[in-house]
């Protein structure tokens, strides 16, 4: 029976983890040098933009996901991305109601799971109300070289992620259209929470060590030129 239990478990993580395949795995480095935003200037559209996140417990189980906010701006030349800035609106982080079932959640719900994520055992909103992402480089997408979840991505994008009091440099692949009045940006791909400290309770803690490490984002941005 033990070993029937054990073989579920290990089926359903299988399953979960084939479901996650869509996501690009980001490639990070330490920060660089922040690229002049050239060309006209595009409003992220509040309303219309959000990024999207999703965590889960170890062995990709029990998926939690919603959103948060992000103002900025994106900048092109001729078409082409040049650069752009980001500031994420910590409290505005929603947890979708659909991803906490309180039934199996000990009576926890989504709202519970927003204080948590807020307080000082992640986020610590109060102390660091926003993140920030600093675009560093732009590169067209190789087809033939570069591998992406993103149907017809066009773009590798490089940025400087600052969450809290740390800052890493963050590589996926995107796409972008650009117009003469407007950008729309999508992207999917996956960090690793422990590069920017982001650990529940001391290292190694049990209670860490059963949230998985990995983070996956999606940026759906729309920008108007200024």
């Amino acid at each position: 029976m033990k070993k029937v239990f054990v073989l579920a478990i290990a089926a359903s993580a299988f399953i979960v983890s084939c479901q996650r395949a869509a996501s690009d795995q980001s490639i990070t480095s330490a920060p660089q040098e922040v690229a002049a935003e050239k060309g006209a200037t595009y409003t992220v559209n509040k309303e219309a933009s959000n990024v999207k996140w999703t965590g889960y417990h170890k062995g990709g189980l029990n998926p939690r996901f919603g959103i948060m906010k992000s103002d900025g701006t994106l900048s092109a030349e001729n078409g082409v991305i040049t650069g752009g800035s980001f500031v994420i609106d910590m409290n505005s982080v929603l947890t979708d109601a659909a991803s906490v079932d309180p039934a199996s959640s000990g009576g926890k719900t989504s709202a519970d799971l927003d204080l948590h994520l807020k307080n000082a055992d992640f986020f610590d909103v109060a102390k660091y109300p926003t993140a920030k992402f600093e675009i560093t480089s732009v590169k067209s997408f190789d087809a033939a070289t570069d591998k992406s979840a993103i149907a017809d991505a066009n773009y590798v994008i490089s940025g400087n992620l600052t969450i809290k009091e740390k800052t890493v440099n963050v590589t996926f692949p995107a796409k972008a259209v650009v117009s003469d009045t407007e950008i729309a940006l999508t992207s999917k791909f996956t960090i690793n929470r422990q590069d920017w400290g982001l650990v529940y309770g001391t290292d190694g803690d049990a209670k860490d060590w059963m949230i998985s490490q990995e983070i996956d984002i999606e940026l759906n941005i729309k920008g108007n030129k200024s």
